[in-house]
């Protein structure tokens, strides 16, 4: 006897996802940028310190170096926290909201997706200024890192996705 028939239909998996993103914050300097503009700087900052220390004015030229190892620290410091990234996925009978910190570790949140609240805060001008996930007495931030563009099409691919999960 063969149980496949085809009028029946497959009921869809509860925790299957039916939505999933992950949320990274933007850096427009990539890894060739940053070599170009460290080797500009280094050669300036070569060139003007040489020229003060030839003159006699060695603490000059020892301040060109610091200004250099200041630049290429903040610009350290800016790539290591876009490793900073959220994970979130939508599926029938939860929603997760894991968040990676630029050290590496991590925090998980769910919530039942019919208990869920998804909530927007706009500014006339900037557009979505914030955006939070609450329920069951917790909440927390979601996206903070995103520009105000990113943050519309992300809330609006979430809020469909909690929309669908409710159906």
């Amino acid at each position: 006897m063969d149980k496949s028939n085809s009028s029946e239909r497959v009921a869809p998996d509860p925790e299957k996802p039916i939505f999933e993103a992950m949320l990274t914050p933007h850096r427009s300097l990539g890894r060739v940028g940053f070599l170009v503009v460290m080797g500009v700087a280094t050669v300036i900052t070569l060139a003007h310190s040489t020229v003060f220390m030839v003159s006699g004015a060695w603490p000059v030229g020892a301040f060109f170096g610091l200004d250099l190892a200041l630049l290429f620290g903040a610009f350290w410091l800016n790539y290591r926290s876009a490793r900073a990234r959220e994970t979130v996925s939508v599926s029938r009978t939860d929603l997760l909201i894991n968040k990676y910190a630029p050290s590496g570790r991590s925090t998980e949140f769910h919530w039942n997706p019919l208990w869920a609240r998804f909530h927007v805060s706009r500014h006339d001008e900037i557009g979505i200024t914030r955006m939070a996930v609450s329920g069951e007495g917790r909440a927390t931030d979601i996206g903070s890192f995103l520009n105000p563009e990113d943050r519309e099409t992300f809330a609006d691919a979430f809020s469909g996705a909690l929309a669908r999960a409710r159906r």
